[in-house]
């Protein structure tokens, strides 16, 4: 009796109607036929357990659609938009996904996470992506979409990451990413084409980490520093910022500093001997000057890079054997 009991138990566990709503089944078809090679999703088929391939919530509803490394060829398909329990869509590492991002996925309103990354997906950034208002991780990362940054992506009240980086993108900062909602812990926006000033109002924002490196952006950002915030990574090189690096204050969390290629001026600050977790530094190809601060823990870095015209190779023994040491001609150890 009791083993009867058990193939009961295991043919329920494995039924496909106890374990897939009928209607995703019908989008993850619609969604697979859509591409020019939907072979390459053999397991995808009309009796298919999708909560043993796709995860599901209680309701046996699909929560989770990610595909990486990737040869399907096409656009996204607007049958994602019927999965309508969907929180995390990935479609990563596709090389043949091209075209332009399809309005079905502004009706994803339950997407906690959506990232459209290393593909040929092209066009602008759209606008009606700010309808996701649940969103924590935004990330189109390595496409190649162009125009503008909407505004209208500060208005995400829980984001905790957004990484624009490796597009085509052209213009400003928006003004409104020093409002956002919540806080907004990680943004990338370097290898664009980004151009103007920071925003003043990025000032009001503890970033974690923040990456606009590799843009034509200028004038002055200093608003990413300052004693009181907690950012653990800050690069800016590979602008045209222009500052005086003397008055800017270090938080004690920074691990990695990055400001090389720009034109920003002055000594480094003493102060930076409270960065006590830094372990990599990159000043070089600056107009900075003078000595650099007594006191400091050299040893803990990992990589401390000083160049600003010529390099001189020079190494210096420290504690740590992975720390590189190179020297401008006009900085000096105090």
């Amino acid at each position: 009796m009791m083993l009867l009991l058990f193939f009961f138990l295991l043919f329920l566990r494995q039924s496909p109607a106890e374990h897939c709503h009928p209607d995703d089944i019908a989008a993850i078809l619609k969604f697979k036929n859509s591409f020019s090679n939907p072979q390459l999703l053999p397991s995808w088929t009309l009796d298919m357990d999708c909560c043993y391939i796709f995860d599901c919530d209680e309701s046996n509803r699909i929560v989770d659609l990610t595909i990486t490394y990737s040869d399907l060829s096409g656009t996204i398909p607007d049958a994602v938009a019927d999965l309508t329990h969907l929180q995390t869509l990935r479609l990563k590492k596709m090389p043949f996904l091209a075209g332009e991002i399809p309005p079905a996925i502004g009706k994803m309103t339950q997407l906690v996470t959506l990232q459209i990354s290393w593909t040929n997906i092209s066009g602008h950034v759209p606008r009606f992506l700010a309808n996701l208002q649940n969103l924590k991780i935004f990330d189109l990362s390595f496409n190649k979409l162009s125009g503008s940054i909407p505004p209208s992506l500060a208005t995400f009240p829980d984001i905790i990451g957004l990484d624009l980086s490796r597009n085509q993108l052209t213009g400003p900062i928006p003004e409104s990413f020093g409002h956002f909602p919540g806080k907004l812990p990680s943004i990338s926006l370097s290898r664009n084409r980004l151009s103007g000033k920071i925003p003043a109002s990025l000032a009001n924002v503890n970033f974690f980490r923040v990456d606009i490196s590799r843009n034509n952006l200028s004038g002055d950002a200093s608003m990413f520093f300052g004693d009181s915030k907690s950012s653990d990574s800050i690069d800016i090189s590979r602008n045209n910022f222009e500052f005086n690096f003397s008055q800017v204050r270090f938080m004690a969390p920074l691990v990695t500093l990055d400001i090389s290629h720009n034109k920003i001026y002055g000594n480094i600050p003493s102060q930076i001997t409270d960065a006590v977790v830094l372990q990599v530094l990159n000043v070089s190809y600056n107009r900075l000057c003078g000595e650099i601060p007594t006191g400091w823990k050299l040893s803990l870095l990992r990589q401390l890079t000083m160049v600003k015209l010529k390099p001189i190779l020079t190494k210096w023994m420290f504690p740590n054997p992975n720390t590189a040491l190179w020297l401008s001609q006009d900085l000096r150890i105090g």
